[in-house]
């Protein structure tokens, strides 16, 4: 059975927060995701994990919806910050 790229993001996803890891790092993890499974895997999933036990969760994504759930937000333009924090 071939999974499609959204489905193998899903099972990354959902196995990166398993344990419920202390650290997340999720580089782009609703990429392959189409909008409507985007925002109940990412929000769910990542957040949940970090309430839980208090994690870290440094996200890349160009997906601004999702970024503003952060607590802080770094924005990179051109390689250089363009601003500290949100």
């Amino acid at each position: 059975m071939q999974l499609s790229g959204g489905e193998q993001q899903r099972v990354a996803l959902a196995r990166a927060v398993a344990l419920d890891p202390g650290l997340l790092l999720a580089d782009e993890p609703t990429g392959n995701l189409d909008s409507a499974t985007r925002r109940p895997a990412s929000s769910s999933s990542c957040s949940r994990s970090k309430r839980r036990r208090g994690a870290t969760l440094v996200l890349v994504t160009h997906d601004e919806a999702l970024a503003r759930h952060a607590d802080r937000v770094v924005t990179l333009r051109d390689g250089r910050v363009k601003n500290g924090a949100s």
